[in-house]
């Protein structure tokens, strides 16, 4: 048994009985840093349960923009109040569980890989649904009680994430014309920024969980924050999260009309497309910037993997959503 395992086993034996047991326990995903593992709970004279633990072993604070696993569960416990399609958080560990910063919720049954979510006929019936689900869900996010959020959660709106990712893209001393033409857009047209609420932060293909029916469940809450909720609304219209069906510009699988109404029928404020169009500019911006912080790694040497080269020249990709935008071009 490893120490792991052994860990683990402690935990469970202590909140659910000492002859419950951990089984099928395997790695997910998860890089140096981070880590997912699925495995069964089995309690005797119960039915046998799937799980997840998430933990990052070797830290107890987040580093960047991530939150830190614990209060990543604490979020998603709050948005689960509102109604909002999570896993349930069946326990956040503390440092006597000898686990790391972690936590252990439910396993979702679902895709989240995005060419399969818009492409294969398992999820014919769910695409037409899932702009307006995704609306609902934003809806339900952004009507988090603040009381109920971590009382250290950041709050970054707009222009905060402008200046700090205007700043990484200085530290490289490079000139890159569409990146420029982008920051004084972006700058020139800033909308007044509304009040603040829990935002996801990260709420795209790739985190949304989709089975047959539609939206089953909102994952990887590590980028949550408090700000503009337009910023949820405008990352999901980002081409780069289309995954090449351009003209569905949420997610490839739906449109923007059907997304704002599905947020205001589940009580979010009345929204028009154009209300969207700042929040997808700065989207594509920092998506832009994201590629080029990861041909830095490859260049450097500090991931020298071949999904960071590949990752890396798709800021030019950005750049030509971003010309799109500006010019208000169709589909952009």
């Amino acid at each position: 048994m490893t120490a792991l395992t052994a860990a683990l086993t402690r935990l469970i034996q202590t909140r659910f009985g000492p002859s419950a047991e951990v089984r099928e326990m395997t790695r997910l995903s998860g890089g140096a840093s981070q880590e997912t593992w699925g495995f069964s709970l089995q309690v005797p004279e119960e039915a046998l349960r799937q799980l997840i633990l998430r933990r990052a072993p070797f830290q107890s604070a987040a580093k960047g923009e991530a939150i830190g696993l614990v209060r990543e569960a604490q979020v998603i416990a709050a948005a689960a109040q509102t109604g909002t399609p999570v896993p349930e958080i069946v326990h956040v560990c503390s440092p006597e569980d000898d686990l790391g910063d972690a936590f252990i919720m439910a396993h979702v049954a679902g895709q989240t890989i995005a060419r399969k979510i818009l492409r294969d006929e398992e999820y014919s019936l769910a695409r037409p649904r899932l702009a307006f689900q995704c609306g609902e869900a934003m809806a339900k996010i952004h009507a988090v009680a603040p009381d109920n959020l971590p009382s250290d959660l950041p709050v970054s709106h707009g222009l905060d994430q402008l200046d700090r990712y205007e700043a990484i893209y200085r530290g490289f001393s490079m000139d890159r014309p569409v990146f420029e033409l982008a920051l004084s857009w972006l700058r020139q047209h800033a909308p007044a920024p509304l009040p603040t609420t829990l935002v996801h932060g990260d709420f795209r293909n790739g985190n949304l969980m989709v089975n047959e029916n539609g939206l089953a469940a909102v994952l990887d809450w590590e980028l949550a924050h408090q700000g503009d909720p337009r910023e949820d609304l405008g990352w999901i219209c980002v081409n780069s999260w289309r995954f090449g069906v351009r003209d569905k510009k949420v997610g490839g699988f739906g449109s923007l009309e059907d997304l704002l109404a599905g947020y205001q029928a589940s009580g979010g404020q009345s929204f028009e497309p154009k209300d969207v169009d700042w929040f997808q500019a700065l989207g594509s911006f920092k998506w832009g910037i994201m590629c080029l912080i990861m041909y830095q790694a490859f260049a450097i040497k500090a991931d020298p993997s071949i999904e960071r080269a590949m990752i890396g020249r798709r800021a030019s990709e950005a750049e030509i959503d971003l010309l799109n935008l500006i010019e208000g071009r169709p589909h952009a």
